[in-house]
């Protein structure tokens, strides 16, 4: 079949343009001169029909008279419509590549009175049939009334005025319904859908002149940026370059300058490479084209179409050449950075951000940087980096102040808190309205409920399963639990060692100076949500966060003190919830219970292991697109040794959905994305070693039980503890810091290394021996048994010296520059896993069709793009729906009658004219098998075998089955029955009843 993808560049050089479908563009006839697209396609201009009247000097030049009489004269400009010569090809080609603004409308009307010299123009149009309308209307309407004028200025005053007024009244009926994208945007929307075919469902983001690279010329014209796809349009001198590329098809996306491409963006597909140069903002470009390519990987790995934030507030005015869609994804990447600056929720919206100062007690001067406020909260970041950084959330706001101006300091700020705490901001260029916009936001903040015995702000509405039984603000949290379980209400450490005795050694000595140190920066930055967070903050946590104060600063850092804080009791609903469920995720969670920690006593016992039942089994209840995934159990056992099962569940939350995103899924995409990260990073901090390593294939492997388990499964348990306090300050550039100072520190026993099985002896056994000599807990059995056996005793590491080392050498890492990898790795590995899908799919499917391989992923790749262009271009049925990630992957996604109907219409070989979508129709019903209106790929392709390679009995078969039903719906049935009737009664051999003779029929056809 025809069923290779269309996405790829279509030069037409004599030949004349041609009819365009999304997914394929037609060879034009030959023997024609090539032309361009709108001499034969209608484009909307953003100027109305009428326009204001404006005087013309030069009324022929580069425009023909078509139609005349005394008063007006209708023209067409040269290069539209056919003819025009050498003279006609440069203007078509000028209008072009101008931009809209600059680009004349191919049609329009002009005014002028006999015995003048002066033209005015009162109308223009993008086609024939819009300005003949008008043209049409003056004659009926002004011919007459003009003829009784006297005056020749009488008469230009008089049609002057008239058009204004048409103008007027046009305005006044639009000011209500008028769209909040501008005219010049909407006419190169309905331009791109035009050109390239695409649906009005199909929205622009924005559009950008450039040259595109073909060979070694490059070719002036436009890339339009839609949601879904990255077109390209010009036409030059005759010549005709069209570009279609769909998002979920880039596999790399670049940045760079070389002597043959003067700084230009490279797309690269499976197949081929695009080179686009001198764009006026190459900054601006890429930046879009990245937010667009990686919302394509969020369809293809939440099988999600995008949707527009329709909370998103309208402009004042419609933004000159920016759509609401290019605001809108302007403002989510403000709110991604804003979050993940602040670790707040991913419901957090930014409102707005000012420049100010913050006067800090601490250091008694006022500290340069912004002010950040949202719906929630108002946030603090000092422009030198870990200087300063403050958390106020809402609901621990009592008082918001003006306080008196002077010239030491102007437009001040007063902010105080619940807990008696006061932040004074100042230099802030429009105080009143900041005001304004916290005092809106504190009224829709709600009052108090019940939250472990204290007044908490209630919370906002969460996007949470509306399936949560609601919270009772008569009864506490505990009350959902049921009373014959054990509950850990505090962190298991301190339930089993209640019972120790007190050690008064030097090391608990350490840890009684490590808990003052806390308290004395408790005292001076603050403690809870609002304390200032500075480099001594950092300083503190690299010492080591003493036990009784890990919990609570975990939940700080991580931000998940706030999530707790905002919801009440939600934890305990989803308990509630789980108990007694049985699916796959609970299955395998009780599979791994007595896997987590078991060398630790907090787990010899059913209290430690209900706690972590418990919470594992909520989180899976919350959020079933993860449910349950090994390591998670590690990761939790720790949570639960320091925290309470709520707070456990909460820093799981931060931790799947925040800090770690996608680490947890079914495919751990987010554990490859950051495995990927991590070889760059090797390639640019230690090429030597990455080099060996990536010839011995070592990287791939240690990564990924690293990052999962956040060291916890290759290190000792107190030394993994320091690493956890680390990166939940810090995120994930600690672990990545880590991780190279490990290489750094083996790199010549690496060098060494003969084969990844010895290179990972070196790793496992470095590991295995860093220690934490300053920790007071009894020393746990580490289970990772030694993987060399010598004489002499292995080295200890300190784990306190390892991540010193890490900060010392590797510190510079930047959270943005992680971020930017992250997203160039994701284009990778996202594409890595389809191509792995579709292989998979091709080796079940292939024994059951007579399709070679090649041909089947061809066909699977344009059902499956056929699928997610439902999603959001307007099924009739959701997503969800279409998609079912527990069947078999050859099944799991499924197309509707409508979307078949265009594949079939493409790829078919039994194409019928008109009667082609009749015969789709009944061709879907046929292989719809369980009658829920959707089919999957192995009844698609199904269908199209038996078409394609069956023998004559075969087709003639399917065929026949297409005249019975359930491919003949009861209408058509009973037509078909009348006609057999018809054939019967004239066909019928003597003696024999018709109702015999269609049984023979179809006796003979099905065997």
């Amino acid at each position: 079949p025809t069923a290779r993808a269309a996405h790829g560049v279509r030069r037409r050089a004599g030949g004349a343009s041609a009819r365009r479908k999304h997914g394929a563009i037609n060879p034009a006839p030959a023997g024609r001169k090539a032309e361009p697209f709108f001499l034969h396609e209608t484009v909307a201009f953003a100027a109305q029909m009428w326009i204001t009247p404006e005087e013309v000097l030069l009324a022929n030049a580069l425009w023909v008279s078509e139609r005349a009489n005394p008063f007006f004269t209708l023209q067409r400009r040269k290069g539209h419509g056919r003819g025009g010569g050498i003279t006609g090809l440069l203007v078509g080609t000028l209008d072009v590549v101008l931009d809209s603004s600059a680009r004349v409308a191919p049609y329009r009307i002009l005014h002028q009175t006999q015995d003048s010299q002066i033209y005015w123009s009162i109308a223009c149009g993008s086609c024939r049939k819009e300005i003949t309308e008008h043209w049409e209307w003056l004659e009926a309407n002004l011919l007459q009334t003009l003829s009784i004028f006297e005056n020749e200025e009488d008469i230009t005053t008089f049609v002057k005025g008239k058009i204004q007024g048409i103008i007027a009244e046009e305005n006044k009926s639009k000011e209500s319904t008028e769209e909040e994208d501008s005219g010049k945007f909407r006419e190169a929307e309905l331009k791109m859908r035009k050109l390239f075919g695409m649906p009005d469902e199909e929205k622009l983001v924005n559009y950008y002149s450039c040259s595109y690279w073909k060979g070694r010329v490059p070719r002036q014209g436009w890339v339009y940026l839609s949601v879904n796809h990255l077109c390209f349009y010009s036409f030059l001198l005759g010549k005709e370059v069209t570009l279609v590329v769909q998002w979920t098809d880039v596999t790399q996306l670049e940045k760079n300058a070389t002597l043959l491409f003067p700084e230009s963006i490279r797309v690269t597909t499976r197949d081929t490479e695009h080179f686009f140069s001198m764009f006026l903002n190459i900054n601006e470009t890429f930046k879009l084209m990245e937010q667009l390519a990686n919302i394509a990987m969020r369809q293809l790995l939440d099988n999600e179409s995008f949707s527009a934030d329709r909370t998103l507030p309208k402009p004042c005015k419609p933004h000159k050449n920016v759509s609401a869609l290019k605001r809108d994804l302007d403002a989510r990447a403000k709110n991604e950075r804003y979050r993940a600056t602040f670790r707040l929720t991913q419901d957090e919206k930014l409102d707005g951000h000012t420049d100010c100062t913050l006067w800090t007690p601490f250091s008694k001067m006022h500290v340069v940087g912004q002010m950040f406020v949202s719906n929630n909260y108002i946030c603090f970041a000092s422009k030198e980096e870990d200087l300063c950084q403050l958390i106020i959330p809402l609901r621990e706001v009592s008082i918001v102040e003006k306080a008196d101006s002077s010239s030491v300091l102007p437009s001040p700020l007063s902010i105080s808190t619940k807990n008696k705490m006061t932040f004074l901001f100042a230099n802030l260029k429009d105080r009143d309205f900041l005001v304004q916009r916290i005092s809106d936001f504190l009224q829709r903040t709600p009052d108090k409920l019940w939250h472990d015995g204290k007044e908490q702000s209630d919370p906002p509405s969460p996007g949470f399963p509306s399936t949560s039984p609601p919270f009772s603000k008569e009864s506490p949290p505990g009350w959902y639990y049921s009373s014959n379980l054990p509950t850990a209400s505090q962190g298991l450490l301190s339930i089993f060692k209640r019972d120790a005795p007190e050690d008064l050694g030097p090391k608990a000595t350490k840890e009684k100076m490590k808990e003052e140190s806390w308290n004395i920066h408790f005292f001076e930055f603050g403690r809870g949500v609002c304390m200032y967070r500075t480099s001594k903050t950092r300083e503190l946590v690299l010492k080591g966060i003493p036990e009784s104060l890990r919990g609570e600063l975990w939940m700080l850092f991580s931000g998940a003190q706030n999530e707790m804080a905002t919801h009440p009791g939600y934890y305990a609903e989803l308990v509630e919830q789980s108990m007694g469920r049985c699916t796959l995720a609970t299955e395998e969670i009780e599979r791994d219970l007595h896997r987590s920690m078991p060398e630790h006593h907090a787990f010899q016992n059913e209290i430690g292991i209900a706690a972590l039942r418990r919470v594992l089994t909520a989180y899976a209840c919350r959020n079933p697109n993860i449910g349950y995934c090994q390591a998670m159990n590690i990761v939790t056992s720790v949570l639960l040794l320091y925290c309470n099962e709520e707070q456990a569940f909460w820093l799981l939350v931060a931790l799947c959905e925040r800090m770690l995103p996608d680490y947890y899924n079914t495919r751990v995409v987010g554990a490859l994305v950051d495995q990927g990260v991590f070889e760059e990073l090797t390639r640019e901090c230690l090429p030597l070693l990455y080099e060996r390593m990536q010839e011995l294939g070592v990287i791939s492997t240690i990564s990924l039980s690293w990052f999962l388990t956040l060291f916890l499964s290759v290190m000792p348990f107190e030394s993994a503890v320091l690493v956890v306090d680390c990166f939940f300050y810090e995120g994930i550039k600690l672990i990545f810091q880590v991780s190279l100072a490990v290489l750094h520190a083996n790199m010549e026993q690496l060098l060494a290394c003969s084969d990844e099985g010895e290179a990972m002896t070196v790793l496992g056994r470095y590991l295995d021996n860093v220690v934490n000599k300053q920790t007071v807990s009894p020393p746990i059995p580490h289970l990772h048994a030694l993987l060399t056996i010598g004489d002499e005793p292995p080295p200890e590491i300190d784990v306190f010296e390892l991540i010193k080392a890490s900060y010392e050498k590797f510190g510079s890492l930047r959270a943005d520059v992680i971020e930017q990898m992250r997203f160039k790795q994701r284009l990778k590995v996202i594409q890595s896993l389809e191509d792995t899908a579709k292989r998979s799919v091709v080796r079940a499917i292939m024994t059951e069709s007579a399709f070679s391989i090649e041909e089947l992923e061809e066909l699977f790749v344009l059902f499956k793009a056929k699928h997610i262009m439902s999603c959001y271009w307007g099924a009739s049925t959701s997503a969800a729906e279409r998609h079912d990630p527990s069947l078999p992957y050859l099944e799991q996604y499924r197309i509707d009658v409508g979307q078949f109907g265009q594949l079939f219409a493409a790829l078919t070989p039994w194409g019928c004219g008109v009667h082609t979508p009749t015969i789709a129709t009944r061709v879907f019903r046929l292989l719809d098998q369980n009658k829920d209106s959707l089919i999957n790929f192995k009844e698609f392709v199904t269908g199209l075998s038996g078409m394609y390679h069956g023998d004559m009995t075969e087709k003639l078969k399917i065929l026949f089955k297409l005249h019975l039903p359930p491919a003949l719906c009861p209408e058509e049935a009973e037509s078909a029955l009348e006609a057999t009737q018809f054939f019967t009664d004239d066909a019928s051999p003597q003696g024999q009843s018709p109702a015999r003779t269609r049984t023979q029929i179809i006796y003979a056809l099905e065997h």
